[in-house]
């Protein structure tokens, strides 16, 4: 259950509709996404966080937009982000991700989990070669 309705008729306050045409032209669709529903309650919020993914996710960069969409399903399954696993694994296949990339993208997580647990509980110290900072 969630902790915020999204408002009934989100589109009748300007902001939140110019929001919502802007992630119809950008994505090419005519759907908007519970997560912008949900966040059209507070219409600066919804201002601010689509500029953003905007931003990234959606404005040509150093990664290419599959590479994009994979570090954000690694991210959201760390993050325990079940919303966001899915709809970035459906963006991701809609990237072309293939089911061996997958496959192999969640095994990195797990690794990466399992690796990163065990240095925490053992509190390996840095070695110096990776502290460049």
């Amino acid at each position: 259950m969630s902790t915020q309705s999204p408002p009934a008729s989100p589109e009748a306050d300007p902001r939140v509709r110019a929001v919502f045409d802007d992630i119809r032209a950008t994505r090419k669709t005519d759907s908007i996404n519970n997560m912008w529903r949900y966040l059209a309650f507070d219409p600066a919020l919804l201002e601010s966080t689509w500029a953003e993914v905007k931003r990234v996710m959606a404005t040509p960069s150093a990664l290419d937009p599959l590479t994009k969409e994979m570090l954000y399903i690694a991210v959201s399954v760390a993050n325990g982000c079940g919303y966001c696993v899915h709809s970035h694994t459906a963006a991701a296949k809609a990237r072309g991700m293939t089911a061996a990339q997958h496959a192999e993208l969640l095994a990195i997580v797990g690794l990466a989990g399992k690796t990163n647990h065990l240095a925490t509980a053992l509190q390996v110290p840095v070695d110096i070669a990776f502290d460049q900072g």
